[in-house]
Protein backbone atom coordinates (compact mmCIF):
# COMPACT_ATOMS: atom_id res chain seq x y z
CA UNK A 1 0.00 0.00 0.00
CA UNK A 2 1.53 3.77 -1.29
CA UNK A 3 1.45 6.59 1.49
CA UNK A 4 2.47 9.98 0.75
CA UNK A 5 4.66 11.52 3.59
CA UNK A 6 5.22 15.31 3.21
CA UNK A 7 7.05 17.77 5.56
CA UNK A 8 7.12 21.97 5.10
CA UNK A 9 10.53 23.15 6.18
CA UNK A 10 12.34 25.98 6.06
CA UNK A 11 15.88 26.72 4.39
CA UNK A 12 18.12 29.61 5.27
CA UNK A 13 21.49 29.90 3.37
CA UNK A 14 24.35 31.96 5.20
CA UNK A 15 24.54 35.92 4.83
CA UNK A 16 28.33 37.10 3.53
CA UNK A 17 30.60 38.54 5.96
CA UNK A 18 31.08 42.28 6.50
CA UNK A 19 34.29 44.01 4.69
CA UNK A 20 36.53 45.50 6.86
CA UNK A 21 38.40 49.26 7.26
CA UNK A 22 41.60 49.00 8.22
CA UNK A 23 44.94 51.13 7.50
CA UNK A 24 48.36 49.70 8.10
CA UNK A 25 50.29 51.32 11.09
CA UNK A 26 53.83 50.28 11.07
CA UNK A 27 56.82 51.41 13.40
CA UNK A 28 58.78 51.97 10.05
CA UNK A 29 56.02 51.82 7.76
CA UNK A 30 54.79 56.06 8.12
CA UNK A 31 52.31 55.80 4.76
CA UNK A 32 50.46 51.69 5.14
CA UNK A 33 47.94 52.43 3.39
CA UNK A 34 44.59 50.77 3.85
CA UNK A 35 44.78 46.74 4.42
CA UNK A 36 40.86 45.93 5.09
CA UNK A 37 39.94 42.51 4.22
CA UNK A 38 37.03 40.92 2.17
CA UNK A 39 33.73 39.35 4.40
CA UNK A 40 33.86 35.35 3.56
CA UNK A 41 30.97 34.03 1.92
CA UNK A 42 28.14 32.76 3.61
CA UNK A 43 27.23 28.76 3.28
CA UNK A 44 25.34 27.17 0.38
CA UNK A 45 22.30 24.82 1.35
CA UNK A 46 22.32 21.81 -0.15
CA UNK A 47 20.10 18.61 0.04
CA UNK A 48 22.05 15.10 -0.42
CA UNK A 49 19.82 11.58 -1.19
CA UNK A 50 20.23 8.42 1.57
CA UNK A 51 19.97 5.94 0.92
CA UNK A 52 19.51 4.42 4.55
CA UNK A 53 16.46 6.79 5.17
CA UNK A 54 12.99 5.80 4.01
CA UNK A 55 10.65 8.25 5.91
CA UNK A 56 10.71 12.25 6.69
CA UNK A 57 10.08 12.13 10.63
CA UNK A 58 13.05 14.22 10.89
CA UNK A 59 11.39 16.79 9.84
CA UNK A 60 8.20 16.71 11.42
CA UNK A 61 9.97 17.85 14.51
CA UNK A 62 12.87 20.59 12.65
CA UNK A 63 11.25 22.75 10.64
CA UNK A 64 14.28 25.77 10.48
CA UNK A 65 17.84 24.48 8.92
CA UNK A 66 20.27 27.73 8.81
CA UNK A 67 23.87 27.28 6.46
CA UNK A 68 26.47 29.74 8.73
CA UNK A 69 27.01 32.46 8.21
CA UNK A 70 30.45 34.08 6.61
CA UNK A 71 33.11 35.96 8.70
CA UNK A 72 34.08 39.67 8.54
CA UNK A 73 37.26 40.73 7.19
CA UNK A 74 39.81 42.24 9.70
CA UNK A 75 42.97 44.57 9.31
CA UNK A 76 46.53 43.42 7.63
CA UNK A 77 44.42 42.18 4.43
CA UNK A 78 42.68 39.33 6.29
CA UNK A 79 39.77 37.67 4.34
CA UNK A 80 37.18 37.09 6.40
CA UNK A 81 36.51 32.41 6.67
CA UNK A 82 33.82 31.52 4.54
CA UNK A 83 30.37 30.17 6.58
CA UNK A 84 29.97 25.35 6.18
CA UNK A 85 27.44 24.82 3.44
CA UNK A 86 24.13 22.94 5.05
CA UNK A 87 23.87 19.78 3.66
CA UNK A 88 20.18 18.25 4.55
CA UNK A 89 19.82 15.22 3.95
CA UNK A 90 16.31 13.24 3.08
CA UNK A 91 15.17 9.60 1.78
CA UNK A 92 15.51 8.59 -1.87
CA UNK A 93 12.77 9.30 -3.69
CA UNK A 94 12.32 12.82 -2.35
CA UNK A 95 10.83 16.04 -4.31
CA UNK A 96 11.39 19.14 -3.10
CA UNK A 97 8.96 21.48 -3.86
CA UNK A 98 8.82 25.58 -3.20
CA UNK A 99 5.78 26.09 -1.37
CA UNK A 100 5.33 29.62 -2.07
CA UNK A 101 4.61 28.68 -6.21
CA UNK A 102 4.39 25.13 -6.32
CA UNK A 103 7.48 24.62 -8.44
CA UNK A 104 9.71 21.65 -8.64
CA UNK A 105 12.63 22.64 -7.79
CA UNK A 106 14.49 19.02 -7.43
CA UNK A 107 14.09 15.02 -7.52
CA UNK A 108 16.24 13.12 -5.15
CA UNK A 109 16.89 9.83 -6.44
CA UNK A 110 20.38 8.89 -6.50
CA UNK A 111 22.53 8.03 -3.15
CA UNK A 112 24.61 10.82 -2.58
CA UNK A 113 23.48 13.07 -5.15
CA UNK A 114 23.71 16.57 -4.25
CA UNK A 115 21.31 19.05 -4.96
CA UNK A 116 22.43 22.99 -4.49
CA UNK A 117 18.96 25.13 -3.35
CA UNK A 118 20.06 27.97 -1.86
CA UNK A 119 23.29 30.57 -2.70
CA UNK A 120 24.70 31.49 0.29
CA UNK A 121 25.84 35.86 0.25
CA UNK A 122 28.63 37.20 -0.89
CA UNK A 123 31.22 38.52 0.74
CA UNK A 124 31.92 42.12 0.96
CA UNK A 125 35.01 44.20 0.26
CA UNK A 126 37.22 45.92 2.44
CA UNK A 127 38.38 48.84 1.94
CA UNK A 128 41.84 47.68 0.46
CA UNK A 129 39.91 46.92 -2.55
CA UNK A 130 39.18 50.82 -3.25
CA UNK A 131 42.73 52.18 -3.49
CA UNK A 132 43.45 53.89 -6.87
CA UNK A 133 45.37 56.67 -8.09
CA UNK A 134 42.92 59.16 -7.06
CA UNK A 135 41.93 57.45 -4.03
CA UNK A 136 44.42 56.47 -1.97
CA UNK A 137 43.06 55.87 1.64
CA UNK A 138 39.83 54.64 0.74
CA UNK A 139 36.73 54.40 3.83
CA UNK A 140 34.69 52.87 1.64
CA UNK A 141 33.88 48.71 2.51
CA UNK A 142 30.51 46.86 1.84
CA UNK A 143 28.32 44.71 3.64
CA UNK A 144 27.99 41.48 2.63
CA UNK A 145 24.95 39.91 1.11
CA UNK A 146 21.98 39.14 2.92
CA UNK A 147 20.88 35.89 3.16
CA UNK A 148 18.02 34.11 1.51
CA UNK A 149 15.73 32.17 2.83
CA UNK A 150 12.77 29.43 1.11
CA UNK A 151 9.97 27.99 2.91
CA UNK A 152 10.35 24.29 0.88
CA UNK A 153 7.63 20.81 1.13
CA UNK A 154 9.60 17.36 0.88
CA UNK A 155 6.83 15.00 -0.77
CA UNK A 156 8.05 11.15 -0.79
CA UNK A 157 5.81 8.41 -1.73
CA UNK A 158 6.03 5.95 0.62
CA UNK A 159 5.38 1.64 0.57
CA UNK A 160 4.44 0.68 4.33
CA UNK A 161 6.55 -2.13 5.33
CA UNK A 162 4.37 -3.13 7.80
CA UNK A 163 0.71 -3.75 7.70
CA UNK A 164 -1.38 -4.43 11.11
CA UNK A 165 -4.49 -6.34 9.93
CA UNK A 166 -7.27 -7.78 12.36
CA UNK A 167 -10.71 -7.84 13.21
CA UNK A 168 -11.92 -5.13 14.46
CA UNK A 169 -11.35 -3.86 18.01
CA UNK A 170 -8.52 -6.24 18.41
CA UNK A 171 -6.14 -3.42 19.29
CA UNK A 172 -4.24 -2.70 15.77
CA UNK A 173 -4.88 0.97 16.67
CA UNK A 174 -3.47 0.68 19.94
CA UNK A 175 -0.41 -1.48 19.32
CA UNK A 176 0.56 1.48 16.02
CA UNK A 177 0.09 4.48 18.95
CA UNK A 178 2.57 2.58 21.10
CA UNK A 179 5.41 1.70 18.33
CA UNK A 180 5.16 5.28 16.56
CA UNK A 181 4.32 8.75 17.00
CA UNK A 182 0.60 8.10 15.11
CA UNK A 183 -2.27 8.88 16.91
CA UNK A 184 -5.36 6.77 15.86
CA UNK A 185 -8.66 6.87 16.92
CA UNK A 186 -9.54 4.55 19.48
CA UNK A 187 -12.12 3.99 20.88
CA UNK A 188 -14.72 0.69 22.01
CA UNK A 189 -16.67 0.48 19.31
CA UNK A 190 -16.38 -1.47 16.20
CA UNK A 191 -14.54 0.42 13.09
CA UNK A 192 -13.22 3.16 14.47
CA UNK A 193 -10.41 2.88 11.45
CA UNK A 194 -12.14 3.54 8.65
CA UNK A 195 -8.76 5.28 6.31
CA UNK A 196 -5.46 3.58 7.04
CA UNK A 197 -3.18 5.37 9.57
CA UNK A 198 0.25 5.87 9.32
CA UNK A 199 3.10 5.33 11.57
CA UNK A 200 6.76 5.91 11.67
CA UNK A 201 8.76 3.09 14.16
CA UNK A 202 12.01 4.51 14.73
CA UNK A 203 14.71 1.08 15.31
CA UNK A 204 17.59 4.05 16.09
CA UNK A 205 19.25 7.06 14.52
CA UNK A 206 19.48 6.40 11.24
CA UNK A 207 16.60 3.15 10.47
CA UNK A 208 13.11 3.80 10.47
CA UNK A 209 10.33 1.41 8.87
CA UNK A 210 6.13 2.72 7.90
CA UNK A 211 3.91 0.44 9.94
CA UNK A 212 0.13 0.95 8.70
CA UNK A 213 -3.26 0.26 10.46
CA UNK A 214 -5.61 -1.21 8.35
CA UNK A 215 -9.37 -0.90 8.74
CA UNK A 216 -11.46 -4.12 9.81
CA UNK A 217 -10.79 -6.86 7.58
CA UNK A 218 -14.55 -7.85 7.34
CA UNK A 219 -16.11 -7.23 4.83
CA UNK A 220 -17.47 -2.98 4.33
CA UNK A 221 -15.31 -2.04 7.53
CA UNK A 222 -13.85 0.73 5.49
CA UNK A 223 -17.21 2.18 5.03
CA UNK A 224 -17.83 2.13 8.44
CA UNK A 225 -21.24 -0.02 9.00
CA UNK A 226 -22.13 -1.26 12.27
CA UNK A 227 -22.32 -5.44 13.60
CA UNK A 228 -26.40 -6.31 13.63
CA UNK A 229 -27.35 -7.24 16.49
CA UNK A 230 -27.42 -10.85 17.46
CA UNK A 231 -25.52 -11.90 14.31
CA UNK A 232 -21.83 -11.68 13.22
CA UNK A 233 -23.23 -10.35 9.81
CA UNK A 234 -23.23 -6.79 9.04
CA UNK A 235 -26.44 -4.79 9.03
CA UNK A 236 -25.66 -2.56 5.62
CA UNK A 237 -28.36 -0.49 6.22
CA UNK A 238 -27.27 1.74 9.03
CA UNK A 239 -23.96 3.56 9.80
CA UNK A 240 -21.94 4.87 12.38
Amino acid sequence: MQFVDEAVIEVKSGGGGRGCVSFRREKYVPRGGPDGGDGGAGGDVYVIGNPHMSTLLDFKYRQHWSAKRGAHGSGKNKHGKGGDDLIIPVPLGTEIIDEDDGRLIADVTGAEEKILILTGGRGGRGNARFVSSTHQAPREYDEGDPPKTIRIRLVLKVIADVGIIGFPNAGKSTLISTISHAKPKIADYPFTTLTPNLGIVRLDDERSFVAADIPGIIEGARKGWVWGRGSSAMSSGHRC
